[in-house]
């Protein structure tokens, strides 16, 4: 069986035949460190670089879910998606219990509240510019007048909060609303992964994805912090395998996703 067909059965939430090898065996402690309830409640943000939701069937698809469908496999245990439409949200959800692993972009903020495991892909974060707006390069976004939307406490605001010295940062709670500043003359500009810019551009004649990156952010799994050591070593040990296996690759080809590639084994 090739590894595509290994993830086309994830999605649904089974490997087969030649992709049975690759589950490992796990014994008690493991399992109820690292899914308590008895399921797998696996966050993520809504969005391009973690899952989408059909709009049609509600059904979400993407590496987020490929991947924690896996994971639950692995475990022995069913797997529940808990999605957050921003950073914050999923930060709080570590503190109060709404969930057992998180798939997330890793920095100090997050680490505080989540313990990581390597890197299992690393997205790249950019600018997409409005329509009629004379911003030709990067070096150009940052000047007085100019309005730049950023999703509050993402890899794009932690950095530009720290280098933007005279465009002025105008943060929101979703993608959602980052995309609809430019559409209401709010910003000029907006930063977020260069996966949704793409995507975004295609449906805003004349916007344009600008050359270069603000930052390329290490995407990882990671529990609440304080969490039994167990489960914390057995997330570290799926990403490295899953990585090792070309199930991330195949995850991202799948996803259709640019900007983005599969991190460095540890």
């Amino acid at each position: 069986m090739q590894i595509r067909d290994c993830i086309r059965a994830g999605v649904v939430g089974l490997f087969i035949g030649g992709c049975a090898g690759m589950q490992g065996d796990v014994n008690q402690e493991t399992r109820t460190a690292t899914a308590p309830t008895g399921t797998l409640r696996v966050a993520f943000l809504l969005g391009p670089i973690y899952a989408t939701k059909d709009s049609a069937t509600g059904e979400l698809k993407g590496v987020a879910v490929d991947l924690g469908k896996e994971l639950a496999r692995r475990v022995g245990v069913p797997f529940q998606p808990v999605v957050y439409s921003n950073p914050p949200a999923l930060i709080d959800g570590a503190k109060s219990g709404e969930w057992d692993v998180a798939l997330a972009g890793i920095n100090a903020e997050r680490a505080a509240a989540m313990d990581f495991s390597a890197p299992y892909m690393e997205v790249e974060q950019g600018y997409l510019v409005r329509a009629g707006v004379p911003v030709a390069t990067a070096a150009d976004v940052d000047k007085a007048g100019i309005r730049i939307g950023v999703l509050e406490r993402s890899g794009a605001d932690l950095q530009l909060s720290k280098s933007v010295k005279n465009a002025e940062l105008v943060r929101v709670n979703s993608p959602a609303e980052n995309f609809a500043l430019l559409d209401t003359g709010k910003a000029e500009v907006i930063a977020a992964t260069k996966t949704a810019l793409f995507a975004g551009a295609t449906s805003r004649p004349g916007a344009r994805v600008l050359e270069g990156r603000i930052v390329v952010e290490p995407i990882g799994m990671g529990v609440p912090k304080g969490r039994n050591a167990a489960a914390a070593m057995y997330v570290g040990k799926f990403v490295e395998d899953a990585k090792s296996a070309h199930l991330v690759a195949a995850a991202i080809k799948g996803a259709g996703l640019r900007g983005v590639v599969v991190a460095p084994r540890k």
